[in-house]
Parts: structure tokens; sequence; C-alpha cells
């Protein structure tokens, strides 16, 4: 038996197939960039299911692929990515005796299957959606439960093939039980460094063809995972300090010039404005089961011959025409006016923006269509902190890891959002230009400030 043979047998996990890469019943499937991804007979039954096969039909950042060509990648590639960050991270915390005390084989295949499924219950142009934070609108991970049941062939695979319960994969993407096995699974999932930023981060960067998102040491940063003091949660070694400090500027640079970039949130602006007015005509249990071609068939067809065309031509017709920035605001530019309009809601910001856009007609003394001027503003909900603790083993002491990092002191708490998501004012190109011609930007913000 060789030496990696023999490390095998002594892992606490070493019975799960997927973390055993070896014998005649273990494939690989290759995914960008150049990862070879375990692929079992028992994980083959759930990537083949329906359910899973849909999100191949459901893109990873919804409009950016307008700004940048190549982001067209799928929640599929995605979250095959995921899984296997959740194989590393078990063989990584597998050697933690107190990991091992608290998660069974059974509940790291739950996390393993959960891994797979955290994006099962998403629909095309989710994230936009969730964020107008509408009434009676499903939260994504809620939505997955019809896809886990057991009328489906997917819940059938989970039962029958995994011998796992789907109850128990739920609840880890949508907290019903609070044990500390149930909370360390999650902060795995869904934390400061868990296996969906550990993948996304690295993919969206690469598919968008900037260097961002990858430049932080993933391995290294793996390698130093341990369970934290309450023993509910994930902590780092000290040896990972420098690779957690990355990651978080890495989060940052992401943001600010992808996820936030002015003309990707021109397209989701428009985006969100044209699902707004639409949406009465609509019926989103039906839209939230199509594929994304044929939602986009679907509100091209519903706006069609109505004003609401002017957005959705514009993103998904044969002519790219996206809005141009009107104004910008943020903690350093024109605070009181960002604050003000940052805590509206998605229904409040309409309003707003069709009295902006019937003032400044009559400032112009011209039409300006309720259309013609959107505002984009942060969603009330908070990413999360970046709150995790640093093991020094030479203290023998946990401390939270921003009390020795400055850079993450200063970049990864609640500030954040406020500094990378910007309030913004959009408009059709020729408005755009006219009203940079005729008002100064101080009378602009002084209608604003009038309407405010």
């Amino acid at each position: 038996m060789n030496p990696a043979q023999n490390s095998l047998m002594q892992h606490p996990y070493a019975d799960i197939p997927e973390l055993a890469q070896t014998g005649h019943a273990i494939g690989l499937l290759r995914i960008p960039v150049e990862q070879d991804v375990p692929f079992t007979p028992r994980v083959r039954a759930i990537v083949d299911s329906p359910q899973f096969q849909r999100l191949r039909q459901i893109t990873q950042l919804a409009l950016a692929s307008r700004v940048y060509p190549g982001a067209t990648h799928t929640r599929f590639e995605h979250a095959l990515g995921v899984y296997d960050n959740a194989l590393r991270y078990l063989w990584q915390l597998g050697r933690d005796p107190r990991f091992v005390q608290t998660v069974s084989v059974y509940d790291a295949e739950v996390l393993i299957v959960a891994a797979l499924l955290h994006d099962i219950g998403h629909w095309p142009f989710c994230h936009p959606i969730e964020d107008m934070a509408l009434p009676d609108m499903p939260p994504h991970e809620v939505f997955a439960r019809e896809f886990l049941g057991p009328e489906t062939e997917l819940g059938q695979v989970l039962t029958s093939v995994w011998k796992l319960d789907p109850n128990d994969v739920l609840d880890v993407l949508v907290a019903r039980s609070n044990s500390p096995s149930s909370r360390l699974r999650r902060s795995i999932l869904s934390g400061p460094i868990d296996i969906d930023k550990m993948d996304y981060l690295v993919r969206d960067s690469q598919h968008c063809g900037v260097p961002y998102g990858r430049h932080f040491d993933r391995n290294r940063l793996m390698n130093s995972l341990i369970v934290n003091a309450a023993g509910d949660g994930l902590a780092i070694t000290s040896k990972g300090k420098t690779a957690a400090e990355m990651m978080v500027f890495a989060r940052y640079v992401m943001f600010t010039e992808v996820y936030w970039h002015h003309a990707v949130r021109s397209a989701t602006t428009m985006f969100a404005r044209a699902f707004f007015e639409l949406l009465p005509q609509l019926q989103p249990a039906t839209l939230f089961r199509m594929s994304e071609p044929e939602l986009i068939r679907t509100l091209r067809t519903a706006a069609d011959g109505t004003d609401v065309a002017l957005l959705t031509e514009g993103l998904f017709g044969n002519q790219r025409a996206l809005f141009k920035r009107l104004a910008e605001y943020s903690i350093f530019q024109e605070e009181p006016l960002y604050r003000a309009l940052r805590q509206k809601s998605c229904t409040e910001l309409v309003q707003c923006s069709q009295q902006l856009c019937r003032r400044l007609a009559e400032l112009l003394n011209r039409p300006i269509g309720s259309l013609d001027i959107l505002i984009d503003a942060p969603p009330q909900h908070r990413e999360v902190e970046f709150r995790v603790e640093i093991h020094s083993r030479s203290e023998n002491r946990y401390r939270p890891l921003r009390e020795v990092s400055p850079i993450v002191d200063s970049m990864a708490r609640t500030q954040f959002d406020d500094c990378v998501k910007k309030v913004r004012l959009f408009a059709r190109q020729d408005l755009r230009d006219e009203l940079r011609q005729r008002l100064s930007p101080s009378q602009l913000n002084s209608v604003l400030h009038e309407l405010l």
C-alpha cells in the first residue's frame, strides 16, 4: 500500500466514494479551467436528473454578459465547482478531531449533496428579481423544496441511491434545525470563507476575462481550515491569514469591477424595471420554472407594443442599447442623496424615478417618458460580513481576523456595501447627453433633493 492509499484508509470519511479517488467506480468530469471533478455513479444520477439539468439553462451572472461577453457560464458548471470544493473542505477538515466528532459520515454526505444542489432552486435572473424584494416572491432556497419532493426523479435519487432524507439536505440549504453539525455545515456552504465564494470568485473572474477574482491562494486557504472556538463554524490557522486577506480584496474588486460595474448595473436596472412593469400580467409560478431563453421570450412578448419594449429590446433585441450613467452617488459623493435613496424600496424607487421624469420634463419643456430615467440603488439586505476567527498555535488562542488584520478590518465589515454598491441614475443615451448639456450636476441634485 502506497502512502497516499494509507492516508486515505486512515481518513475518517474514507468510506465516502467521492473522497476515495481510487478504484474503478471513480470517474472524472472536466470543467473550466482544467478542473477534474470526481464523478461517481451516484453523482451522475443527480446530475442527469431533469431537475439538475435545468441549471444548464440558467446563466451564473445573468446580465453581465451584456458587458463581459464571456460571462455566459451556467449554474450547472458552478454547482459542480462548489461540489468539488465541498470534497476538498471535507478532506482538510477530516483532520480536525473536533470536526469529525461533530459531523458524522451521514452529515458529510448530506453536505456533499447540498453543495451540488445549493442553486437547485434558482430561476433565471434570480438575484436581480430577489433584490427587488417584491411581495409574494419566494427565496430561491425555499423554491428548491419542490425539486426535491418524493415525486421528482431527483428526490428519488436522494432516497434510493444516496440513502439520504431530502429534508436533511434542505435543512442545510434553508435552516430549520440548530444543532452544532447543522450550523457548521451551513457555514461551509454559506459563510465568510464558504465553498460557494471559493468557486464563483475564480470562475466568474475567468469567464469575464479579468484577473481580480483569481488573485488569492485558494489551496493555502483551504489547507488552513479548522473549526472555530465555539465548534459551530469555520476558522483558519495563522498560516491562512494572508490568503484570507487576499480573498477579501478579491471579493471587493470583483464587486467593484464586475458585479457592480456601472454598465452591468445599467442592464440589471433595465431588467428590474421591465420585470416590475410586466409582473401584473405574468404568472411568477410559471415564469420561475422556465429556462432563461423561455423567460426572455415571455418578457419580450409581453412588452411588445408597449413602452416597456424600450427596455426589453435594449437588453435582448438585435441591437444592444443600454441606458447610460447620468449621475452617481456614494458615501464619498453626495452622501445625503445616497443615504436617502439607498433606504428606499423598489416600489419607492420606481415612484421617485417617475416623479423625476415629470419634473425634468417641465424644466426642459419637452416630453420625457416615465421609463426614460431609472434609479438603481443597492438592495436593502447587506452582504455577509467577513467574520472569521484565526487560531494562533503559539498562543493557543482564537481571535477575530479583523483584530489582527487591518485589511480585513477596513474592507470586510458592513461598510463593504457602502463602498462598492453605489446609487446611480441611468437614462437613454440621447436624453442623458441632453440633460448633461442643459443641467449642471448641482441642478440635477437639487431636483432630487426636492423630490425626497
